[in-house]
Protein backbone atom coordinates (compact mmCIF):
# COMPACT_ATOMS: atom_id res chain seq x y z
CA UNK A 1 0.00 0.00 0.00
CA UNK A 2 3.05 2.01 0.65
CA UNK A 3 4.19 1.90 -2.84
CA UNK A 4 0.41 2.73 -4.09
CA UNK A 5 0.48 5.78 -2.11
CA UNK A 6 4.28 6.97 -2.72
CA UNK A 7 2.98 6.24 -6.64
CA UNK A 8 -0.03 8.50 -6.90
CA UNK A 9 2.12 11.33 -5.23
CA UNK A 10 4.50 10.99 -7.42
CA UNK A 11 1.92 11.22 -10.44
CA UNK A 12 -0.21 13.85 -9.31
CA UNK A 13 1.37 16.16 -11.02
CA UNK A 14 1.07 14.91 -14.68
CA UNK A 15 -2.67 14.06 -13.65
CA UNK A 16 -4.13 17.50 -12.90
CA UNK A 17 -2.15 19.16 -16.15
CA UNK A 18 -3.70 16.40 -18.23
CA UNK A 19 -7.12 16.18 -16.61
CA UNK A 20 -7.28 19.82 -16.37
CA UNK A 21 -6.00 20.52 -19.74
CA UNK A 22 -8.15 17.94 -21.73
CA UNK A 23 -11.11 18.95 -19.50
CA UNK A 24 -10.80 22.31 -19.56
CA UNK A 25 -10.95 22.23 -23.61
CA UNK A 26 -14.17 19.79 -23.99
CA UNK A 27 -15.92 22.48 -21.56
CA UNK A 28 -14.67 24.83 -23.51
CA UNK A 29 -16.26 23.38 -26.91
CA UNK A 30 -19.62 22.91 -24.95
CA UNK A 31 -19.65 26.58 -24.33
CA UNK A 32 -18.69 27.21 -27.73
CA UNK A 33 -21.29 25.44 -29.24
CA UNK A 34 -24.38 27.45 -28.59
CA UNK A 35 -23.12 30.57 -30.44
CA UNK A 36 -21.52 28.71 -33.54
CA UNK A 37 -24.59 26.22 -33.97
CA UNK A 38 -26.21 28.38 -37.04
CA UNK A 39 -22.41 27.82 -38.74
CA UNK A 40 -22.40 24.28 -37.98
CA UNK A 41 -25.52 23.56 -40.05
CA UNK A 42 -23.89 24.78 -43.09
CA UNK A 43 -20.51 22.46 -41.82
CA UNK A 44 -22.87 19.38 -41.36
CA UNK A 45 -23.76 19.79 -45.19
CA UNK A 46 -19.95 20.17 -46.03
CA UNK A 47 -19.55 16.46 -43.90
CA UNK A 48 -22.58 14.37 -45.73
CA UNK A 49 -21.08 15.16 -48.74
CA UNK A 50 -17.14 13.52 -47.67
CA UNK A 51 -18.74 10.14 -48.48
CA UNK A 52 -16.28 6.99 -46.67
CA UNK A 53 -14.95 10.00 -44.61
CA UNK A 54 -18.04 10.97 -43.09
CA UNK A 55 -19.41 7.43 -42.63
CA UNK A 56 -15.81 7.04 -40.64
CA UNK A 57 -16.50 9.55 -38.28
CA UNK A 58 -19.85 8.78 -38.06
CA UNK A 59 -21.67 12.24 -39.06
CA UNK A 60 -23.67 10.25 -41.99
CA UNK A 61 -25.91 9.38 -38.92
CA UNK A 62 -25.59 12.19 -36.66
CA UNK A 63 -25.73 15.83 -37.83
CA UNK A 64 -23.20 17.94 -36.49
CA UNK A 65 -25.26 20.90 -35.60
CA UNK A 66 -27.06 18.81 -32.51
CA UNK A 67 -25.22 18.50 -29.86
CA UNK A 68 -24.86 14.77 -29.73
CA UNK A 69 -23.67 14.90 -33.45
CA UNK A 70 -21.47 18.04 -32.54
CA UNK A 71 -20.24 15.92 -29.07
CA UNK A 72 -19.51 12.59 -31.11
CA UNK A 73 -17.53 15.14 -33.81
CA UNK A 74 -15.33 16.92 -31.44
CA UNK A 75 -15.38 16.74 -27.72
CA UNK A 76 -15.26 13.07 -27.90
CA UNK A 77 -12.53 13.01 -30.33
CA UNK A 78 -10.22 15.06 -27.97
CA UNK A 79 -11.59 13.13 -24.72
CA UNK A 80 -10.73 9.70 -26.34
CA UNK A 81 -7.37 10.34 -27.52
CA UNK A 82 -6.33 12.57 -24.65
CA UNK A 83 -7.54 10.11 -22.45
CA UNK A 84 -5.76 7.51 -24.60
CA UNK A 85 -2.33 9.35 -24.53
CA UNK A 86 -1.98 9.66 -20.81
CA UNK A 87 -3.49 6.44 -19.96
CA UNK A 88 -0.37 5.16 -22.84
CA UNK A 89 2.16 7.63 -21.24
CA UNK A 90 1.24 6.50 -17.51
CA UNK A 91 1.81 2.66 -18.30
CA UNK A 92 4.29 2.68 -20.15
CA UNK A 93 6.83 4.52 -17.23
CA UNK A 94 5.17 2.65 -14.32
CA UNK A 95 8.18 0.09 -14.46
CA UNK A 96 10.84 1.62 -16.89
CA UNK A 97 11.42 4.67 -14.58
CA UNK A 98 12.45 2.40 -11.76
CA UNK A 99 15.69 0.63 -13.95
CA UNK A 100 16.17 4.10 -15.97
CA UNK A 101 16.49 5.68 -13.18
CA UNK A 102 18.96 3.05 -11.31
CA UNK A 103 16.07 2.66 -7.98
CA UNK A 104 15.30 -0.46 -9.16
CA UNK A 105 18.46 -2.08 -6.89
CA UNK A 106 16.92 -0.45 -4.19
CA UNK A 107 13.31 -1.13 -4.28
CA UNK A 108 14.15 -5.00 -5.43
CA UNK A 109 16.09 -5.02 -1.84
CA UNK A 110 13.16 -4.10 0.20
CA UNK A 111 10.84 -7.28 1.72
CA UNK A 112 8.54 -6.73 -1.16
CA UNK A 113 8.52 -9.04 -3.73
CA UNK A 114 7.96 -8.47 -7.65
CA UNK A 115 4.19 -9.67 -7.62
CA UNK A 116 4.09 -6.77 -4.68
CA UNK A 117 5.62 -4.40 -6.93
CA UNK A 118 3.87 -4.90 -9.95
CA UNK A 119 0.33 -5.48 -8.28
CA UNK A 120 0.54 -2.23 -6.51
CA UNK A 121 1.67 -0.25 -9.27
CA UNK A 122 -0.86 -1.79 -11.42
CA UNK A 123 -3.21 -0.43 -9.50
CA UNK A 124 -1.63 3.06 -9.22
CA UNK A 125 -2.13 3.52 -13.02
CA UNK A 126 -5.50 2.23 -12.81
CA UNK A 127 -6.55 4.52 -10.51
CA UNK A 128 -5.17 7.66 -11.91
CA UNK A 129 -7.11 6.89 -15.18
CA UNK A 130 -10.01 6.51 -13.31
CA UNK A 131 -9.44 9.63 -11.74
CA UNK A 132 -8.55 11.55 -14.78
CA UNK A 133 -11.68 10.14 -16.18
CA UNK A 134 -13.42 11.79 -13.39
CA UNK A 135 -12.09 14.85 -13.26
CA UNK A 136 -12.85 15.69 -17.13
CA UNK A 137 -16.28 14.68 -16.59
CA UNK A 138 -16.97 17.14 -14.08
CA UNK A 139 -15.24 19.69 -16.97
CA UNK A 140 -17.76 18.64 -19.43
CA UNK A 141 -20.92 18.49 -16.63
CA UNK A 142 -19.75 21.69 -15.97
CA UNK A 143 -19.73 22.61 -19.79
CA UNK A 144 -23.33 21.34 -20.66
CA UNK A 145 -24.64 23.70 -17.37
CA UNK A 146 -23.09 26.67 -18.87
CA UNK A 147 -24.81 25.68 -22.23
CA UNK A 148 -27.81 24.90 -20.77
CA UNK A 149 -28.32 21.43 -22.20
CA UNK A 150 -27.52 17.73 -21.39
CA UNK A 151 -27.25 14.70 -23.72
CA UNK A 152 -29.25 11.77 -22.56
CA UNK A 153 -27.86 10.51 -19.64
CA UNK A 154 -27.88 6.46 -20.27
CA UNK A 155 -25.88 7.29 -23.54
CA UNK A 156 -23.57 10.18 -21.97
CA UNK A 157 -23.05 7.01 -19.11
CA UNK A 158 -22.60 3.94 -21.49
CA UNK A 159 -20.27 6.59 -23.68
CA UNK A 160 -17.91 7.13 -20.96
CA UNK A 161 -17.78 3.60 -19.25
CA UNK A 162 -17.19 2.64 -22.36
CA UNK A 163 -14.05 5.21 -22.77
CA UNK A 164 -12.78 4.51 -18.92
CA UNK A 165 -12.27 0.57 -20.36
CA UNK A 166 -10.86 2.10 -23.43
CA UNK A 167 -8.50 4.03 -21.34
CA UNK A 168 -7.70 1.31 -19.21
CA UNK A 169 -7.22 -0.96 -21.96
CA UNK A 170 -4.49 1.35 -23.69
CA UNK A 171 -2.66 1.78 -20.13
CA UNK A 172 -2.56 -1.70 -19.43
CA UNK A 173 -0.99 -2.83 -22.87
CA UNK A 174 1.62 0.12 -22.23
CA UNK A 175 1.87 -1.14 -18.56
CA UNK A 176 3.35 -4.60 -20.34
CA UNK A 177 5.71 -2.75 -22.28
CA UNK A 178 6.85 -0.93 -19.24
CA UNK A 179 7.61 -4.24 -17.94
CA UNK A 180 9.61 -5.55 -20.66
CA UNK A 181 11.59 -2.58 -21.37
CA UNK A 182 14.20 -1.17 -19.66
CA UNK A 183 13.49 2.52 -20.64
CA UNK A 184 10.58 4.81 -20.80
CA UNK A 185 9.09 4.21 -24.20
CA UNK A 186 6.91 7.62 -24.04
CA UNK A 187 7.51 8.62 -27.33
CA UNK A 188 6.39 4.65 -28.73
CA UNK A 189 3.21 4.66 -25.82
CA UNK A 190 2.05 7.63 -26.99
CA UNK A 191 2.50 6.78 -30.82
CA UNK A 192 1.14 3.40 -30.06
CA UNK A 193 -2.54 5.19 -28.31
CA UNK A 194 -2.34 7.37 -32.13
CA UNK A 195 -2.19 4.48 -33.81
CA UNK A 196 -4.81 2.44 -32.02
CA UNK A 197 -7.12 6.07 -33.68
CA UNK A 198 -5.67 5.48 -37.17
CA UNK A 199 -6.44 1.83 -36.99
CA UNK A 200 -10.47 3.11 -36.20
CA UNK A 201 -10.28 5.25 -39.14
CA UNK A 202 -8.80 2.99 -41.65
CA UNK A 203 -11.24 0.22 -40.61
CA UNK A 204 -14.01 2.44 -40.86
CA UNK A 205 -13.57 3.75 -44.60
CA UNK A 206 -12.27 0.31 -45.66
CA UNK A 207 -14.07 -3.26 -45.71
CA UNK A 208 -10.75 -5.18 -46.69
CA UNK A 209 -9.89 -4.37 -42.96
CA UNK A 210 -12.71 -4.03 -41.00
CA UNK A 211 -11.22 -7.12 -38.58
CA UNK A 212 -9.50 -4.15 -37.22
CA UNK A 213 -11.96 -3.36 -34.76
CA UNK A 214 -11.40 -6.34 -32.92
CA UNK A 215 -7.87 -4.69 -32.14
CA UNK A 216 -8.72 -1.34 -31.82
CA UNK A 217 -10.28 0.07 -28.83
CA UNK A 218 -11.40 2.81 -30.08
CA UNK A 219 -14.12 1.09 -32.22
CA UNK A 220 -15.99 0.00 -29.27
CA UNK A 221 -16.04 3.31 -27.25
CA UNK A 222 -17.23 5.11 -30.19
CA UNK A 223 -19.36 8.10 -29.52
CA UNK A 224 -21.14 8.04 -32.43
CA UNK A 225 -22.20 3.97 -32.35
CA UNK A 226 -22.78 4.74 -28.96
CA UNK A 227 -25.31 7.70 -29.09
CA UNK A 228 -27.05 6.27 -32.05
CA UNK A 229 -27.55 2.03 -30.35
CA UNK A 230 -27.37 2.50 -26.56
CA UNK A 231 -24.89 0.22 -26.16
CA UNK A 232 -21.51 -0.84 -26.86
CA UNK A 233 -20.66 -3.55 -28.74
CA UNK A 234 -20.37 -7.06 -26.11
CA UNK A 235 -18.32 -9.00 -27.87
CA UNK A 236 -15.37 -6.02 -28.23
CA UNK A 237 -16.12 -4.96 -24.76
CA UNK A 238 -15.21 -8.78 -23.78
CA UNK A 239 -12.12 -8.66 -25.86
CA UNK A 240 -11.32 -5.16 -24.04
CA UNK A 241 -11.61 -6.72 -20.84
CA UNK A 242 -9.60 -10.37 -21.97
CA UNK A 243 -6.47 -7.77 -23.38
CA UNK A 244 -6.88 -5.98 -19.63
CA UNK A 245 -6.58 -9.14 -18.08
CA UNK A 246 -3.96 -10.75 -20.20
CA UNK A 247 -1.86 -7.69 -19.90
CA UNK A 248 -1.95 -7.46 -16.60
CA UNK A 249 -1.02 -11.31 -15.80
CA UNK A 250 2.18 -10.92 -18.49
CA UNK A 251 3.86 -7.84 -16.71
CA UNK A 252 3.64 -10.20 -13.73
CA UNK A 253 5.23 -12.83 -15.44
CA UNK A 254 7.92 -11.11 -17.42
CA UNK A 255 8.96 -8.66 -14.62
CA UNK A 256 9.58 -11.84 -12.03
CA UNK A 257 11.53 -13.41 -14.81
CA UNK A 258 13.67 -10.23 -15.78
CA UNK A 259 17.19 -9.92 -15.25
CA UNK A 260 16.84 -6.19 -13.55
CA UNK A 261 19.99 -3.81 -14.66
CA UNK A 262 20.44 -1.72 -11.35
Amino acid sequence: MTLFIHELKRNLKVLLIWSVCVGLACSCCLLLFEGIQDSMEGMADMYAELGAFSAALGMDRLSVATLKGYYAAEIALIFAVGGAMFAAMTGSVMLSKEEEGHTAEFLNTLPLGRSYIVFWKYAAMAVLIFAFNIICILGILLGFAGAGEMLPKKEFAVFHGAQLLMHLEVGSVCYLFSAVSKRKQIGAALGFSILLYIMDIMCRILPDIENLKYVTPYYFSNATDIFISGYADRRLVFISILVIMLSAGFSVIVYRKRNLSA
